[in-house]
């Protein structure tokens, strides 16, 4: 097809209803109605012969040759955004966009941006704590921090190993002392467990102790590992937080690790649309955080 009868409008609208597997948020991210997303999609799949998409009840799936078109054109608009921040002077910009997980931004990052910042004050960071996946678009991120359970790779970007979590079980030093000593794993039960996402990693935990089988049923249970932690050294209870995160705590004193044993929880990940391709800014950052991150390069 010729370049002047391309139908870019048709091709954004496709591209990002498949990037997004929704006809509703591409019309949210393009500013128009679902319909006109819908009639696009319509025409461009009228005008080349084949469905892009599977339609089924309130949901769509791409089909085999909309996932070949799909590649080539986020590839595509990719690039051209990257042009023409480049020729904006965007890329040159000392402001970095940081986007972290909300347990390693709390527990980690935040605490330690002023080391950081005393290596770099010429780099402005801005840190959006948010655990969905960046898309690296114009104006979003430009690298984000991951945890994963399983996943090590997503579509579209690029995925490096930052490090293995292991979780341990903390206690704040004064509650530990208000009751019975902590001589078996199953001493802990006597305080009240604290939970992140659900009660089973302590299960998990209690059985790698060699415990009786724990079935909890009860304990405060929090969206992220930063809000563990911080009602973990107020002495609401017990928490199993990460390792690395705990690190500063422990050595301080503000927190006893009270078993060393411990459970496997994923890793986190560093993600950037291209490691190759990111600023002197973003490499700077990249290079600090494997520097000095406790569980850098580490594999358990």
């Amino acid at each position: 097809m010729k370049r002047g009868r391309l139908p870019l409008t048709a091709l954004r609208s496709f591209e990002a209803a498949g990037r997004l597997e929704s006809f509703t948020l591409a019309a949210a991210e393009l500013f128009v109605s679902q319909a006109a997303i819908s009639r696009q999609v319509r025409e461009l799949e009228d005008l080349i012969g084949r469905p892009l998409f599977e339609r089924h009840h309130r949901s769509v799936r791409l089909t085999a040759d909309g996932r070949v078109l799909l590649g080539v054109l986020t590839s595509a608009f990719d690039m051209v955004g990257e042009s023409l921040d480049m020729l904006s002077g965007r890329r040159l910009s000392q402001t970095l966009k940081v986007s972290a997980e909300p347990s390693f931004a709390g527990c980690w990052l935040v605490p330690h941006l002023q080391e950081f910042q005393e290596a770099h004050p010429e780099i402005d960071l801005v840190i959006d704590a948010d655990p969905r996946l960046s898309e690296f678009r114009s104006g979003e991120a430009d690298i984000a921090i991951r945890h994963s359970l399983a996943t090590d790779r997503w579509p579209r970007v690029e995925s490096r190993l930052l490090a293995r979590v292991q979780m341990i079980p903390v206690i704040a030093p004064a509650l530990a002392a208000s009751g019975r000593p902590l001589d078996r794993p199953d001493d802990l039960l006597q305080h009240a467990l604290l939970h992140e996402d659900n009660r089973q990693l302590w299960e998990q935990w209690f059985a790698t102790a060699g415990a009786a089988p724990v079935k909890l049923e009860r304990g405060a249970i929090f969206a992220d590992g930063s809000m563990v932690l911080q009602a973990t050294l107020r002495g609401s209870g017990a928490g199993l937080i990460d390792r690395d995160h705990a690190r500063d705590d422990v050595i301080a004193g503000r927190l006893i690790q009270s078993f060393e044993v411990s459970v496997p929880y994923g890793a986190f990940f560093l993600v950037a649309r291209r490691f190759d391709a990111l600023s002197d800014a973003a490499k700077a950052f990249v290079a600090w955080i494997e520097r000095s991150y406790p569980g850098a390069g580490r594999e358990t």
